[in-house]
């Protein structure tokens, strides 16, 4: 199924399980689906199985959104202690459309509590309430973990037969290289490993692609720290260590720290191989690009030079939960970890250049694809080893995605039925059945209770006040670079707020100007390279702001 038909469906109401391999945009379709809906003002929910996978969306957890934290069961008498939670109440009260990214990581049974809570809220017999659910991951990849027993996917659970469900199959592949890993990939799903052992034994490996040697995918975090550890020690000169800094409600920043990989104590040193772990596409780099310590700043900033060639002067980045735009709690770190190895299952979420890939201990099925299907292109890898069961998927799963291929099928079939007008009309009525959420129209943020402001709107009073960033941080609890993304977030929404006052010397001005006009572009590493150390990123990006309107 091609994406625009998949965009169709989901438009038209259906709960859907939006699946395919990985490169066949589900993330970049769910993210066109959430759009259209915010530009529309209606509510819709965020969340995945995993913190790693709801940051791809600036989402949430679906243990965190729903109430149901780390529970194994829930009681009649803890359904009625949620219901009690006028955040929960008042989150879905204004939601209609529930998305769970990544439900492979979902055991069946959390499926049927969150099922359990959404009726809850809804007072509804009908499933999730009657709110539109959709699905979406790949039942290759590795299951829930469970300590006794086999997993189960949420495809077992209780409330599956009764979702109506349609299944969104994608099969176009998107990756911006592709060189035979498509058909390696394909072949593992088909349990043809013979031939998957072939393609995999007779590729090329790439090696000269880079100067920086690629990252190591271990089965067990014991290979993985004693090979990082072990090559951090051999290097002499001087350590560098950064603390993680939390803020906001103790319990929720544990969360936070569990689901994220940034490190609570890093330490680094020149030469350290490392990978970044989030997005930030306005300084060039995404979760898994990989890197290597070249120096440090004046201010004790690692600087990393990519695997593409740029150098990167790493500012600290921020994880947060928020309730109705009121941020709960906020960790700050520096967003790197080290990189010569990592473990198969953190890297799930990852797309990494290149990969030494070690599956001579693999001790589950569907890891040897995990780990493969991290890559970009086959010809960064180097297989360092390979066992028997690397290969290996799990049976019925593969009988499973025959039965969702045909049901994808079925449901292009039953969209080419329908005449476009009257494909237009149905949508339009399924979105004129959602309640409208009210939005500022100038800030871009959720109307409140007077009583509750959101975290922008916080800020921009502070704005008012004409305090500089560095206090506004301070009075906020926040890191300077958090308030400068609120007031990008501001400007963006194009938000009647004042920041003349912040603009830098009109000297300066004119020559972060004239650096942005050199690189041809908004990324920030390009002009920091330009200006040189003189200027900071905090004062580019302040400029950038002005520049941009």
């Amino acid at each position: 199924m091609t994406q625009q038909d998949a965009l169709d469906i989901l438009k038209l109401g259906h709960n859907i399980y939006l699946t395919g391999q990985p490169g066949s945009g589900k993330t970049f379709l769910l993210n066109k689906y959430i759009s259209y809906l915010k530009e529309n003002s209606r509510g819709v929910a965020i969340t995945a199985s995993t913190g790693i996978a709801a940051t791809h969306m600036d989402g949430v957890t679906i243990h965190s959104w729903s109430g149901m934290g780390i529970k194994d069961k829930l009681t009649e008498q803890d359904i009625r202690k949620l219901l009690k939670r006028s955040y929960l109440r008042k989150r879905f009260k204004n939601t209609n459309v529930l998305i769970i990214d990544e439900v492979s990581m979902l055991h069946s049974f959390q499926f049927d509590m969150i099922n359990r809570i959404c009726q809850a809220f809804k007072a509804s017999a009908r499933s999730f309430g009657g709110m539109q659910i959709v699905c979406s991951g790949d039942f290759f990849q590795l299951p829930p973990v469970q300590k006794q027993g086999k997993p189960k996917f949420i495809n077992e659970s209780d409330i599956w037969q009764n979702l109506d469900i349609k299944i969104c199959y994608l099969d176009e592949q998107h990756r911006q290289k592709d060189d035979g890993l498509t058909a390696l990939l394909n072949c593992i799903r088909e349990n043809a490993i013979e031939k998957s052992r072939e393609l995999l034994l007779n590729k090329k490996y790439d090696g000269n692609s880079s100067a920086i040697s690629p990252i190591k995918l271990y089965t067990h975090n014991m290979d993985v720290d004693a090979i990082n550890d072990f090559h951090l020690n051999e290097i002499k000169g001087k350590k560098f260590v950064y603390h993680m800094e939390t803020r906001g409600r103790e319990n929720i920043a544990e969360v936070l720290k569990k689901t994220c990989l940034a490190p609570e104590k890093l330490e680094l040193k020149k030469g350290a191989k490392v990978m970044f772990i989030k997005n930030n596409f306005d300084r060039g780099y995404v979760n898994g690009t990989l890197g290597k310590i070249i120096g440090f700043s004046d201010e004790k900033l690692p600087i990393v030079k990519t695997f593409r060639g740029e150098n990167i002067t790493v500012t600290p980045e921020s994880w947060r939960i928020e309730e109705e735009d009121v941020t709960k709690a906020e960790i700050s770190q520096i967003p790197l970890r080290l990189a010569w190895a990592i473990t198969v299952h953190k890297s799930q979420g990852m797309n990494l250049d290149a990969a030494e890939i070690d599956l001579s201990k693999c001790f589950l099925e569907g890891m040897g694809y995990v780990a493969l299907s991290r890559l970009s292109a086959l010809d960064g890898l180097k297989l360092m080893g390979i066992n028997d069961e690397a290969l290996l998927v799990n049976q019925e799963i593969i009988e499973l995605d025959k039965i969702l291929k045909q049901m994808s099928q079925e449901a292009a079939e039953y969209l080419k039925k329908i005449d476009i007008q009257e494909k237009r009309k149905s949508q339009k009525q399924f979105l004129c059945s959602l309640p409208q959420i009210k939005y500022f129209e100038k800030a871009g943020f959720k109307k409140q209770k007077k009583e509750i402001i959101s975290t922008f709107e916080k800020t921009k009073i502070l704005i008012a006040e004409k305090l500089s960033v560095k206090e506004i941080a301070k009075r906020r609890g926040f890191a300077e670079e958090t308030i400068i993304s609120h007031l990008e977030k501001l400007k963006e929404k194009k938000g009647d707020v004042d920041l003349e006052y912040l603009r830098p010397s009109k000297n300066r001005f004119e020559k972060i100007k004239t650096a942005f006009q050199k690189s041809g572009d908004w990324l920030l590493s390009p002009v920091k390279e330009i200006l040189g150390k003189d200027f900071s990123y905090k004062e580019i990006r302040i400029v950038r702001l002005f520049l941009r309107e």
